[in-house]
């Protein structure tokens, strides 16, 4: 009796044997729109390996990013919590320039991740080994609590946004596929990190996958746009290509989301409005999905899904230590059984590009949002924003924003005035999950 309450001990205490482990890969896809895939019905896309990733995966096709822009919202899938919490709301701390002189509040900001656990961190606790490759921001790889990475990171040349690492996808994965290879012959279970720069500009797509997209009356930044969606679709493909050759599939745990939205602006090679930065569907909504052929059967969900729920999803199917106090669902058993999430709302927020106080969010901070059933509300604030994102984040509008998204997915009718009682709720929703202490709410209510 002594040894079996030991061994439930061992088990119940979270730790899982190396045969149960599984491997973990994170698919990141960069400045995508949530309409642009085959399986979502684009017109004109083609993503044939990620429509057969989606078929063999529980699919959120109303899936969310908190913040909708890439180095905020990769540290929330790094760290699993809002960028109000991790401190990293945009891209840049404003007055930085990249010049020496300035290095420290680069540095400052980087700091952050080394007080935060991060998903290495914790699965690294658990015997995995751990791989960056792609977008990364956080300096050198091995900051975030990667074994093994790419990105040399600042303030070595090439270092913000991801160095050496940004290559990946566009020219192969033979860096991804050797530390696979490490990880099999140490007989250890690894988590990689793929976040390749695509479909991000530059819009350079190979011609063999450009001229798919010619000669359909396009504009052609708009064909080269939907030609990066199908390149980033076959890097996909060569990812699980890769897996199943290694037999290794079947307990593998495959996730995929995007970091934040695009529009493809048809006259010029920017986003439109309404899109990435923006607190609008255009910036944050993406299609989720997790695949772990051993454990869960596929199924198209009809549910809200948070990136900010990744981070749980995969500690506790790595069986490792979860911190607490986190803001995101552990959906493992939703996963595995098929039941609907219990969850009331999401939310998310938005902030300026360049960081004007890395010691105090609000100081940029734009919007606010929930989303409970049909229903989004999207709140106003007066944060500050720099000269040259001013055009991305008018705020012309001083009212609530309401959408009904079921009928108006692209949020082109504001219901605000004739539904008081719906957007007095879903403010109330929003400052009991984080209320402003320090910034104006812009909103008028009329």
């Amino acid at each position: 009796m002594r040894i079996l309450a030991l061994i439930l001990v061992f088990v119940n205490s979270g730790f899982l044997t190396a045969a149960d482990q599984p491997n973990i890969v994170l698919i990141i896809s960069d400045d995508h729109a949530w309409t642009d895939y085959g399986f979502m019905k684009h017109e004109h896309v083609k993503t044939p390996r990620i429509d057969k990733l989606a078929s063999e995966s529980v699919v959120f096709r109303r899936g969310y990013v908190p913040t909708a822009l890439c180095r905020p919202s990769l540290m929330t899938l790094i760290t699993g919590r809002y960028a109000s919490v991790h401190g990293v709301t945009g891209n840049d701390p404003f007055g930085d320039g990249l010049n020496p002189q300035n290095s420290d509040l680069r540095e400052s900001l980087i700091s952050k991740i080394d007080k935060l656990e991060t998903l290495p961190k914790l699965l690294g606790e658990q015997g995995y080994l751990s791989h960056q490759s792609g977008k990364w921001w956080e300096g050198n790889y091995s900051r975030g609590g990667f074994t093994h990475g790419m990105t040399r990171g600042y303030p070595q040349k090439g270092g913000r946004h991801g160095d050496t690492g940004l290559k990946i996808g566009r020219e192969g994965i033979k860096e991804v596929e050797d530390f696979v290879d490490l990880a099999i012959e140490q007989d250890k279970p690894f988590f990689l990190w793929y976040a390749p720069f695509l479909p991000h500009s530059p819009h350079t797509p190979p011609e063999r996958i450009l001229k798919n997209y010619r000669g359909k009356g396009l504009p052609d930044s708009v064909a080269k746009y939907y030609a990066m969606c199908e390149w980033f679709d076959e890097t996909c493909g060569q990812i699980v290509d890769m897996i199943e050759a290694k037999k290794l599939r079947d307990n593998t745990l495959i996730v995929y989301v995007c970091d934040n939205g695009w529009i493809q602006d048809p006259q010029s090679r920017r986003y439109a409005p309404r899109s990435k930065q923006t607190a609008y569907e255009g910036g944050v909504r993406t299609p989720i999905f997790f695949s772990w052929p051993s454990k869960y059967q596929p199924a198209d969900r009809q549910e809200l899904c948070s990136s900010i729920d990744i981070f749980p999803t995969i500690v506790a199917a790595a069986g490792a230590r979860m911190p607490t106090d986190l803001p995101g669902l552990d959906l493992n058993k939703s996963l595995a059984e098929g039941h609907a999430i219990k969850r009331e709302a999401i939310y998310g927020e938005a902030f300026g590009h360049d960081i004007l106080d890395i010691n105090n969010p609000e100081e940029t901070l734009l919007f606010r949002w929930c989303i409970q059933g049909k229903w989004k509300l999207l709140l106003t604030y007066d944060g500050r924003v720099t000269k040259r994102y001013e055009s991305t984040h008018p705020r012309t509008e001083k009212r609530p924003q309401l959408f009904d998204l079921l009928a108006d997915p692209h949020e082109n009718i504001n219901l605000a005035r004739d539904n008081p009682e719906v957007v007095a709720k879903l403010v109330e929703k929003i400052n009991q999950w984080y209320p402003v202490r320090k910034r104006k709410t812009i909103t008028e209510f009329d």
